[in-house]
């Protein structure tokens, strides 16, 4: 499967209340911010084979609808996007992501 078709199949969120906690205190994102990246066009999702281990991982360059950039890490279970991690973006991921518009 194609990392930006993984999220076809998805049919919605699958939240751990430490991860929620950890996004907020160490980067001041909340969990809605992260949802809201993944129905905000363009979103750039690619596989991270660098943090997979039993189960596939990825990572995603999105705005959430405030206009923030967000990079998020995220795995699949059960049809549902489980958010790993969750931060502002790079300038370099930015410049990117930029990219990815035209």
């Amino acid at each position: 499967m194609d990392s930006s078709d993984v999220l076809d199949a998805c049919t919605g969120f699958d939240w751990d209340d430490c991860n929620v906690e950890k996004n907020w205190e160490l980067h001041r994102v909340a969990f809605w911010e992260s949802e809201a990246c993944f129905f905000n066009r363009p979103l750039v999702v690619s596989a991270d084979h660098k943090h997979a281990t039993a189960e596939r991982c990825y990572r995603t360059l999105g705005q959430a609808d405030a206009g923030r950039y967000l990079f998020i890490s995220f795995t699949v279970r059960n049809s549902l996007i489980r958010v790993i991690s969750a931060r502002d973006m790079t300038r370099r991921e930015v410049r990117a992501y930029e990219r990815s518009k035209a």
